[in-house]
């Protein structure tokens, strides 16, 4: 049997090639059922940096064939998606896939997302009937190496996205946020990622202010906040805690003065300030108010870079563990391939129990004694079966091998002494 993985990814496709043939949720189930008639068990992991499909099989053959399935399914020409194709088979597959599950091979150093996204890769898979039994073990080897990298390694400990530096920062001044009012102004990925974040900690209030009010609602609903118009900031600055602004507003949204006034109404209770666009969404005086905590995307993007080599120096010590699960889960492999072993055996011992019954029956229908028979029934079993083990036990004497005379000993359950 051959594990093999088939994808694109962040490193060999442009977004503009990862996109065409990107699975929706909705269509993984039925694409599973069609590739599952080039090769049995496989599943499907598609996510907005990588897409990838997993099969173990018998037949080179179905390697190319599910290739070229995976660009005709999308509609996309086989030779212009081929030259972004890679092809991981068997060690190299086993490997791959350990560091895509750690987050080794993600596009942020580490990221914990997706785990959680191949382990509904294996959940659909696993409920459609296209994965077997090697597949599922590939992926609790998968999942319990993260597991190890995250609890023994500090690959995940440090944040290195700009929205998750800048929610960790607040987390740092307030040592609690379930009892903070934070104004979020923007509507745009970075805002939405900060959203997610701050949510999770659960905050005790979410502003979304943003020029269209749509788009404010849309996230305020998702956050369980509220929705507000830019012009509206300078009335809501004296209830936020926390502001963390990224628009594309040219000049700045707020200035010293509407926050000079929020302080006041505050009673001098400090705001803390992330100002991550570029132009500057709040003016750089800011900085200067006595109970400002303002910080830049530069301020954030020195932290990442630290983190970020810190998130290296662990990547190190979880490549070598990868490695070490990768040699557990091939010995594993190795093991399954060889249970054909004991069918032979036990064919082997039926067919001679089977011959000497045979001629024991022709033996009483003779007119033999049945203390007769059953001592020929008895020796010539004995000799049968232990004439393969004692001839190879013999030659390894003779040879000195003792490690397959230990491996006998075992084996056959003998007294070591």
């Amino acid at each position: 049997m051959s594990i093999v993985v088939i994808g694109v990814n962040h490193k060999t496709a442009p977004v503009a090639i990862r996109e065409q043939v990107a699975f929706s949720p909705e269509k993984v189930t039925d694409a599973l059922t069609e590739a599952k008639q080039i090769s049995p068990e496989g599943m499907i992991l598609s996510t907005c940096n990588r897409t990838e499909i997993y099969i173990n099989t018998n037949d080179p053959s179905e390697i190319e064939k599910i290739s070229e399935w995976l660009a005709a399914y999308h509609q996309v020409s086989y030779q212009a998606l081929s030259p972004y194709l890679y092809t991981h088979q068997d060690a190299t597959a086993v490997q791959h896939t350990f560091r895509v599950a750690c987050g080794l091979d993600s596009l942020v150093l580490g990221e914990p997302q997706i785990l959680g996204q191949l382990k509904v890769a294996l959940k659909i898979a696993s409920e459609n009937k296209s994965t077997g039994r090697t597949l599922k073990r590939l992926m609790q080897f998968a999942f319990s190496t993260a597991k190890k990298v995250r609890t023994q390694t500090s690959i995940g400990s440090n944040p290195v996205s700009v929205a998750f530096a800048a929610v960790n920062l607040a987390k740092q001044i307030f040592s609690s946020l379930k009892e903070q009012t934070v104004l979020l102004i923007g509507a745009g990925e970075t805002i939405e990622l900060v959203g997610r974040h701050i949510h999770s900690t659960g905050v005790k209030r979410i502003i979304i202010a943003n020029r269209s009010l749509d788009k404010a609602a849309k996230l305020a609903k998702e956050f369980e906040g509220e929705c507000i118009g830019l012009a509206q900031i300078g009335h809501y600055l004296s209830d936020a805690d926390i502001v963390i602004s990224s628009t594309a507003a040219p000049v700045p949204i707020i200035g010293k003065g509407t926050v000079e006034s929020a302080l006041k109404i505050r009673k001098h209770r400090p705001i803390f300030m992330v100002d991550i666009a570029v132009p500057r969404d709040i003016e750089e005086a800011v900085g200067e108010l006595d109970d400002v905590y303002l910080y830049t995307v530069d301020d954030l993007h020195s932290v990442i870079e630290e983190n970020l080599k810190s998130r290296q120096q662990a990547a190190e010590k979880a490549e070598t563990m990868v490695l070490e699960e990768v040699k557990n889960f091939s010995e594993w492999l190795q093991a399954q391939d060889q249970v054909n072993l004991i069918q032979t055996y036990r064919s082997q011992t039926n067919a001679i129990k089977q011959e000497t019954l045979n001629k024991a029956n022709k033996m009483l229908s003779k007119g033999k004694s049945a203390e007769e028979t059953l001592q020929f029934l008895a020796h010539t079993l004995t000799n049968k079966l232990a004439h393969q083990p004692t001839s190879v036990m013999n030659k390894a004497a003779r040879r000195g091998d003792i490690r397959l005379l230990q491996a006998a000993t075992k084996l056959l359950g003998l007294n070591k002494s």
